[in-house]
């Protein structure tokens, strides 16, 4: 904003210099009246300049709405879930290639949404997992999994609607719920299957 301004102020004082040199050079052979208007003139000329800087400066410095829509997407993006693909399933999930049992290869216990970019409910219920996932940072994982783009995964889980929500303890067998699921009903699934010892099923 300062160097917009002062780049602009530089302009406005050529301006101002060529003004003077004109009245300078003329002011001679010209009568009273004329030196009257000739000085109006570039008063005008210098107010109508720093009118024209000033509200360009503040135009360029207030942040459009698009920009603070842009802003807004690249915190959300900042705080997402991660997104896991085939390899990183078997790694931090379930090896399901080595394994015929269930067999969870994480340290913390995870939520995995089972998710679409064109599905109204998975958007729903997006920036709500994504409170919990800072809620329960230390204590929880939840990750996402594009069905669109991992459909293997996608069909070794039966995924036939979404969103669905896969809960994988660390011990004992995972959980699937359907549906965009209220906060409420997810923070009591998270304490029931994730972080308690007996699992339940989600209501």
């Amino acid at each position: 904003m300062a160097e917009t301004f002062f780049s602009k102020s530089r302009v406005l004082i050529y301006v101002v210099l060529f003004i003077c040199l004109f009245v300078h050079i003329f002011v001679k052979h010209i009568n009273t009246m004329n030196k009257k208007l000739i000085a109006l003139a570039s008063i005008i000329i210098v107010v109508i300049s720093v009118g024209m800087i000033f509200t360009d400066t503040i135009g360029n410095s207030t942040p459009s709405k698009s920009k603070i829509e842009t802003v807004k997407k690249e915190n959300l993006e900042k705080l997402d879930m991660e997104k896991l693909t085939k390899e990183a399933f078997l790694k931090k999930v379930f090896n399901y290639e080595q394994n015929k049992e269930w067999k969870y290869e994480g340290e913390l216990p995870c939520l995995i949404d089972f998710y679409a970019d064109w599905c109204g409910p998975c958007k729903m219920v997006h920036p709500v997992l994504v409170e919990l996932s800072k809620e329960y940072e230390g204590k929880i994982v939840i990750y996402q999994i594009d069905t669109e783009a991992e459909q293997e995964l996608a069909a070794a889980f039966g995924i036939r609607s979404i969103p669905s929500l896969l809960f994988c303890p660390t011990e004992g067998q995972p959980q699937m719920a359907q549906g965009a699921l209220p906060k409420a009903s997810l923070k009591k699934a998270i304490e029931e299957i994730l972080l308690s010892e007996k699992t339940a099923d989600v209501n």
